[in-house]
């Protein structure tokens, strides 16, 4: 990758809260404490060598050979973790420039010290060094602190909404009605079923055969690189994550060991024309399958190009017992692609995907839905 990160190498000083509590930078050391607040809490925790992999071996890292905090705790006057936030570092490009981006994962606090949490959040969110903080993955309870340190919606996409395919009716419906508490669940499911997928006869129609090869990709290949070159020279108005083969190698290093991570490309010749990645996330509670659309890319902005994609990933679904495939955020420009393609919608509990530039001159540019290309690869929600 090009150009250097600016990254702070000087650890920064505990600071003393109130109560006698202590304010400080995460170490390795704290893995077991962190991972045990998050999983009381209801957090996806990863194992410790995944873990690891996110803080510790971003190329980021590697290229600016240099140190940053893994995150941030607060320890109570017993040397025990009462809340955490981890620190994650993204590479992006705008304007022919590298842009430093952070964002978080796993800010929770034990509720007798959530009024402190905030100060976390203040960390990691107003890093000196860092140009711009993004997530998009935040939720109706976190949504009022990220407002209150100065963070604003992502002006493009419509992160408060999720549109979806049901590839396998009847168990879908028996899962929604599971998780709606509906006590004759399992007879009910066949009526609703039998409804949907009448309605989805009817949108499924326009995902009609494009006369274009899909391939299923096993890996990030050196075809990446060329196509993250393209992507780049072609939108340098378009503030984009970096999408090279190395930094997806490591944002999806875990989810392609668990073989959890579909990658279809639409190919000419050796050349990918465009990609998706799709990525499982199933609801063990409920005991639904559920595989999300993560990123789709075209260098020249091509959303018919999608279609194929879909018609792919959809009878991936169904082969493989997938009961549906959801895209969250309407971000693909108006959406207009998507909105007719989607035969379902929910509602989310809040607006997704927030943030913050550390600089006046950058604030005002992504201002501008046009400078923005998010997707679910942005941020932690991925991750």
């Amino acid at each position: 990758m090009r150009g250097k990160a600016k990254i702070k190498l000087e650890p920064e000083p505990a600071q003393s809260t109130k109560r006698g509590l202590m304010l400080r930078e995460a170490t390795l050391e704290d893995y077991h404490q962190i991972a045990s607040i998050e999983s009381r809490y209801g957090l996806a925790t990863k194992s410790y060598e995944e873990w690891t992999h996110l803080h510790l071996h971003s190329p980021l890292r590697y290229e600016s050979q240099a140190e940053a905090p893994i995150g941030w705790v607060i320890e109570n006057e017993d040397a025990q973790i009462v809340g955490s936030v981890g620190n994650l570092l993204l590479p992006y490009e705008f304007e022919g420039k590298r842009i430093l981006a952070v964002t978080g994962r796993g800010w929770v606090a034990e509720p007798a010290y959530r009024s402190l949490a905030l100060l976390l959040l203040d960390r990691l969110i107003c890093q000196p060094d860092a140009e711009l903080f993004l997530t998009n993955a935040i939720t109706s309870a976190s949504a009022p602190a990220f407002d209150a340190l100065g963070c604003y919606r992502v002006p493009a996409g419509v992160w408060d909404r999720s549109g979806f395919w049901i590839t396998h009716h009847s168990a879908f419906m028996q899962s929604v009605l599971t998780m709606r508490k509906f006590v004759l669940a399992r007879p009910l499911r066949y009526p609703f079923a039998a409804a949907a997928f009448l309605k989805d006869g009817l949108t499924t129609k326009a995902l009609r055969r494009a006369d274009v090869e899909v391939q299923c990709c096993p890996c990030f290949d050196e075809r990446f690189d060329d196509f993250w070159d393209q992507l780049r020279s072609k939108n340098p108005h378009r503030l984009l994550a970096v999408r090279s083969r190395e930094m997806l190698e490591w944002h999806f290093h875990y989810a392609l060991r668990k073989n959890s991570l579909w990658i279809a490309a639409v190919v000419d010749g050796p050349r990918i024309a465009a990609y998706a990645i799709f990525d499982r996330r199933d609801n063990l509670n409920f005991g639904l399958k559920r595989v999300r659309l993560v990123d789709f890319q075209s260098p020249d902005s091509s959303p018919h190009l999608l279609v194929p994609l879909l018609r792919w990933a959809l009878r991936e679904c169904r082969n493989k017992g997938i009961h549906m495939l959801e895209n969250t955020g309407a971000w693909l420009g108006k959406g207009e692609v998507l909105d007719r393609l989607t035969p379902h919608q929910r509602q989310l509990s809040t607006w997704t995907y927030v943030y913050r530039a550390n600089s006046r001159a950058l604030a005002e540019r992504l201002r501008n839905q046009n400078a923005w290309g998010p997707t679910l690869y942005d941020g932690s929600a991925s991750l």
